[in-house]
């Protein structure tokens, strides 16, 4: 890919207009963008400080083996950007754009390591541009900082830098505990190359990294416990390979207008990434440059799909599978592409016609990203309507705990609550300690909830209703409310529905 920008010859001046370009993609809709429930959870257990948040981490109650399944170090991060810059919408997510504009940079350097300034632009503008990167690199949640942290510890790999390399590998587990599956294959890289004097210092490094991550490792058991036996993330089947193209290259979701055009654009460009890495391997012949050449471009997309592979696997039996967790993989995905298409000797006019094909996937991604507001989003001007209209003796009432937050983060001082969700089952995530520690009003029932109120708001997502709709069913929460209340209203928001009861 011949990626040229005129009249500019400095190669620092075009990597601030690359970094410049993802700067403006990832602050459209910074603040117009609805938050929904990770988000605001992010930063409500953020704002509790360092001590809550180890409080709420390690916490262990009856019916749950952890409280909180991630580490703390996002939390810790998020907490001290709040504290220099405030916990508005925007600021929060601002920290997101700072590590994703710095992971981009980190990448630059690693393709300029390996090949040369072409393909270090190339690479930096893929990852600028394509969605996967965009919507992570804003979202108030630790992959952001994951992926700053996997890309920091393949630049000290190549760079043979191995105090680094135990640093960030050991911060990157301290962000996410999926972080193994990418720094397992990573680790491995010099077996396959039977490269044993960096195998020594890999090793050194990697138990290094062990030693920094032991405080924590103790704590792994109890938080994949809760994973895997209380939460939402069922076996991944072999659609997921599908779907990985997608997020790839478009990211989901998508309307189903797109689905088809997205994955034929998603499987056109890995299918010429894979074709230029095979004829890669056939010119190996032409001397050690060439073969030299087609190690590296393997190796990238050895990491760009062996952790998704991996994560697949091990989910077969322990469901962990989390596509947004494979931020990093994507990092050298972009690096990948840019390899086949820039150091292959693809000729021009198909560099042209790849540039065009991601350029095609990456707008409907963006538009997308930008313009979605359903499921499982809030927006603010709901909580801020209903605190216009709301009455002495009202109360507003969450049919789920995904609305709840995000109404909660717009506004602390309005009196409201949601329905608890039935004791360990698959959706249980939010434990008791936790909410004590944030704060949050929670109801056994519906009934529990309503109370004495004379006015009652009730708040459910459209695609609940549905679901009941579809098996015949009223939806046991409004049924008790058409019993024992007049419906005054029926308000739609961007996929939720509003009831004014009284």
């Amino acid at each position: 890919m011949c990626i040229k920008i005129r009249q500019m010859t400095s190669p620092k001046a075009k990597l601030i207009l690359v970094l410049a370009l993802a700067l403006l993609l990832r602050l459209i809709g910074i603040s117009s963008r609805p938050i929904w429930y990770d988000e605001a959870f992010s930063a409500l257990l953020a704002e509790q400080g360092p001590a809550a948040v180890l409080s709420g981490t390690l916490a262990a109650d009856a019916d749950s083996s952890a409280a909180e399944e991630h580490p703390p170090a996002y939390y810790f991060t998020l907490w001290g950007w709040i504290q220099l810059f405030g916990g508005s919408l925007v600021s929060v997510r601002a920290l997101s754009i700072v590590f994703s504009l710095g992971t981009i940079l980190l990448l630059y350097l690693i393709a300029r390591h390996l090949f040369d300034e072409q393909t270090a632009l190339a690479a930096a503008f893929i990852a600028a541009i394509l969605p996967f990167q965009i919507h992570y690199g804003v979202e108030v949640r630790m992959y952001g900082l994951l992926a700053f942290w996997l890309t920091l510890a393949t630049h000290a790999f190549v760079k043979r830098q191995w105090i680094l390399f135990s640093l960030s590998a050991a911060l990157a587990q301290y962000t996410h505990n999926l972080a193994a599956f990418y720094l397992i294959p990573l680790a491995l890289t010099p077996i396959f190359q039977r490269d044993w004097k960096t195998l020594r210092a890999l090793t050194l490094a990697g138990f290094a990294a062990l030693i920094l991550y032991s405080p924590w490792l103790i704590q792994l058991p109890a938080q994949v416990s809760k994973v895997t036996s209380s939460f939402w993330i069922e076996k991944p089947g072999i659609e997921k390979l599908f779907t990985l193209f997608l997020m790839y290259l478009p990211h989901l979701p998508l309307p189903n207008s797109l689905l088809m055009a997205g994955l034929l654009l998603a499987t056109l460009v890995i299918a010429l990434a894979a074709f230029q890495t095979y004829r890669a391997k056939s010119a190996t012949s032409a001397g050690d440059n060439s073969e030299n050449n087609f190690n590296k471009g393997l190796w990238l997309a050895y990491l760009a799909f062996i952790p998704p592979l991996l994560l697949w696997l091990v989910s077969q039996m322990y469901p962990l599978y989390v596509e947004r967790a494979l931020l990093p993989s994507h990092v050298t995905f972009c690096l990948w592409l840019a390899w086949a298409f820039t150091q292959t000797k693809l000729p021009r006019p198909i560099q042209g016609f790849a540039l065009a094909l991601i350029f095609a996937a990456a707008g409907m991604g963006i538009y997308q990203h930008v313009t979605y507001k359903g499921f499982p989003y809030m927006p603010p001007a709901l909580t801020q309507s209903i605190v216009g209209r709301f009455e002495e003796g009202d109360t507003v009432i969450h049919s789920s705990k995904l609305s709840y937050l995000p109404s909660l983060y717009y506004d602390r001082a309005l009196p409201q609550g949601f329905i608890a969700d039935p004791a360990n089952s698959t959706v249980d995530t939010l434990s008791p300690a936790t909410q004590k520690i944030l704060h949050l009003r929670s109801f056994a029932d519906i009934e529990a909830g309503t109370g004495n109120a004379s006015r009652v708001w009730f708040i459910i997502y459209q695609q609940s209703l549905d679901e009941y709709t579809e098996a015949g069913q009223v939806h046991p929460h409004l049924e008790y409310l058409e019993e024992h209340f007049t419906l005054e209203s029926t308000e739609e928001w961007d996929g939720l529905r509003v009831y004014l009861y009284h």
